[in-house]
Parts: C-alpha cells; structure tokens; sequence
C-alpha cells in the first residue's frame, strides 16, 4: 500500500518533534547516562522498556479518541488539544532555551536491569504522561486521519526516533565519556528550542483557526 505525500510530510513533523522530546535531558536521559557507563547496550534495553509502556498508551489514546468522534466532540477535542499542546510546547522550548546553561541533574535509578529501568522511569515520569496527553494526542489525532495503518507507522516511527537516539547515546558513552561536551549539548538544545516553538506556534495557530472558523 503507497502512503500519501502528505502522509510522508506528517511523519517528517513526527521526527521532528520526537527528537526534541527525546534530546531533551531528565530522568529516562540520566538513566541511560548511568547505565551507558557500565553497558553498551543499555540505551537499546532503556528504550524497549519505555516502549512496553508507551506503545499501550499510544493505542489507549487512538481507541479513546474514536470514542469520543463517536460523540460528536472531536472538533472540541482538537481545538483543546491544539491549544494546551502547542502552548505546552512553545513553553518547553522557553524552558529548554533559559536552561541551556544550567547542568542537567543526575537521578539515580534504583532499577539494576535496564530494561525495569526503562519501563519504571517513563511510567513514573509524570512530563511523559503530560506529554502524551497534550502534544502526542494533537499528533494521535493527526495520525488517525490517515488510517488504523498509518497510525501504526506513526508509533512505530515515533518510538524508533526513542531507540535510535538512546542506543547512540548509549553506545558513545560506553566508547567516550568525552564525546558529550558542552559545545554538543548546546547545539542540540538550541535545535530542541526552534523546532519546539516553531511546531507549537503551528499546533496553538491551528487550532485556533480552527475554533474562530467554527463560531462564524
């Protein structure tokens, strides 16, 4: 089955947006810090137990939304979503921005496995379920227009994006305790800060079309 250009475009936003979530340092990106010292692999394990629990919710979220198209709120749904999603965003792109100059905190983890770690981090991360419930329900939404398929390729993509960084991270760390410099940490956060307001700017604006669209 071909996907649609437009199709393609949306995941490209997915990526986008995935990565800034995932670059940015807290409790899941000091536990790979920790574990990367000890286990090259650790960062691979870290993102399949934070999978065990997101791609459950992911789902959780789609099925929920068909429910309440059912009762005829979607457009509710979307203009609240698109607004607390985009402003959420634009205001953790603030965040990230007047921080970029502050040392992230070290958490310990009591979990000695990485995959428990993993799983134990993200379900007790309450910014991971605030997250979900704002921004990646704005993308569920997005996603289910397309279809049940490409609502799967949407997880799955939005997942990989957790993966592929963690096992990097991981690995480079297990190799070079050196290759995370300041000069490299600053880059990333200043990407995370342009594509977090610039995708919340557009969540915030469209849903507010969207609302003075529907009360003409």
């Amino acid at each position: 089955m071909a996907f649609t250009a437009e199709f393609y475009l949306f995941l490209a936003s997915v990526v986008l947006i995935s990565l800034t979530g995932v670059m940015m340092p807290g409790p899941l990106f000091a536990v790979t810090i920790e574990k990367a010292a000890k286990r090259k692999t650790a960062g691979l394990l870290i993102a399949v137990g934070h999978g065990i629990v997101e791609f459950p919710l992911m789902f959780l979220i789609y099925y929920g939304i068909t429910q309440i198209i059912a009762s005829n709120m979607l457009q509710t749904v979307q203009v609240t979503v698109g607004i607390s999603g985009g402003l959420l965003m634009m205001f953790m792109g603030f965040q990230t921005f007047r921080n970029r100059n502050k040392a992230s905190e070290k958490h310990e983890s009591p979990m000695r496995d990485s995959l428990l770690a993993g799983i134990w981090t993200t379900a007790a991360n309450a910014g991971f379920i605030l997250w979900w419930l704002t921004i990646g329900t704005t993308l569920v939404i997005t996603a289910r227009s397309f279809g049940l398929l490409e609502f799967s390729v949407f997880a799955v993509v939005h997942w990989l994006c957790d993966f592929l960084w963690y096992t990097v991270i991981a690995y480079l760390i297990f190799k070079s305790h050196r290759f995370w410099t300041r000069r490299v940490n600053q880059g990333i956060v200043l990407f995370c800060f342009a594509v977090l307001m610039g995708f919340g700017a557009w969540f915030f604006t469209s849903a507010l079309w969207l609302l003075i669209t529907a009360l003409m």
